[in-house]
């Protein structure tokens, strides 16, 4: 029986590499491209088939910063599918983000120089907006819209006997001092992606607690720095290039700079191999490279320390 697996955001950057490094792996996979925009999966589908004739490809459209899409999404799902193997919740937006000038100097000359390139960490801001949802855009797209995917999908990820898999793109600028219950959507802050971020690891905790007895079970992952869509937005492309030899030469001190999308995509595929059931849930698992362009998988450990929030408020956010 073919294995069945939704990716969202599947049209380009880590989605695009990771559609095409699993039909290497397998191609008699059924792959479901869950996309906002059908012209470019349909174009992708097509590229795909033609690549990996065996495989079954479909498509449906789905924007998660839109709850009506989610909703409509979710139907035609359940009246096309019995099951899901695996979904790739990976669709994701950093907004007008801005670099902070100040930041990147105090970084240029501090001990944890390495440590700040490699992460992000403090030196990105995004101006945010409301949806037509009434919510934050960064959250609804990059946590809400996918946690009701999963929510509408429970009858088709729930299965003791043959257990199902979430794979959360996550990242390693996700903090924990830019993620406040008092304000989980981030609204009176400058790093909404962050704060999103951390809110999709609390989350994968509290879905493995809550699920894991029905045979549901959920990871996060980094795919590191690669350059997409999303760091384009950061810096321009040719910026990215004058800057190459030095991140080059940072990539013997750093594992973060996977920089192709293919690289990034090195622990969402070692995830797909793993039994589900056998994996940490309290860990994250990172794509690295090396400096002479090894790709290997990495973890973060003990995330619950970084998880302070208590078991009893995290039920009733659930």
């Amino acid at each position: 029986m073919r294995k069945v697996v939704l990716i969202t955001g599947a049209s380009s950057g880590i989605g695009l590499a990771l559609c095409k490094r699993l039909l290497v792996e397998d191609d008699e996979l059924h792959l479901c491209l869950a996309c906002r925009n059908m012209s470019k999966a349909e174009a992708v589908r097509a590229a795909l088939l033609a690549s990996h004739p065996t495989a079954e490809v479909t498509v449906v459209q789905v924007d998660v910063s839109n709850l009506q899409s989610v909703f409509q999404a979710s139907k035609e799902l359940k009246q096309r599918f019995q099951r899901f193997d695996c979904i790739y919740l990976n669709a994701g937006i950093m907004p007008n983000p801005h670099l902070n000038i100040k930041a990147l100097f105090s970084g240029l000359f501090s001990r944890n120089v390495i440590h700040v390139f490699s992460t992000a960490e403090g030196l990105l801001t995004q101006d945010d907006k409301i949806t037509a949802d009434g919510l934050q855009e960064v959250f609804e797209t990059n946590v809400f819209g996918h946690f009701i995917l999963i929510r509408e999908l429970e009858p088709l990820l729930c299965h003791s006997d043959n257990p199902s898999q979430l794979i959360w793109t996550s990242s390693r600028n996700a903090r924990k001092s830019n993620f406040s219950l008092e304000d989980f959507q981030h609204s009176k802050g400058k790093e909404p992606y962050s704060s999103s971020k951390y809110a999709t690891d609390l989350l994968s905790v509290a879905l493995n607690r809550n699920f894991n007895q029905q045979g549901l079970y959920s990871n996060v992952v980094c795919p590191g720095t690669a350059l997409t869509n999303l760091t384009y937005g950061v810096l321009p492309p040719f910026i990215w290039t004058l800057l190459m030899p030095a991140i080059l030469l940072m990539r013997f001190f750093a594992n973060a700079f996977t920089l192709t999308p293919y690289n990034g995509t090195e622990a969402l595929v070692w995830l797909f191999h793993q039994k589900p059931e056998s994996l940490n849930p309290l860990i994250k698992y990172l794509s690295a490279t090396t400096g002479f362009g090894r790709n290997y998988i990495t973890t973060q450990k003990h995330l619950m320390k970084r998880m302070d929030v208590g078991e009893d408020t995290k039920q009733q956010h659930l």
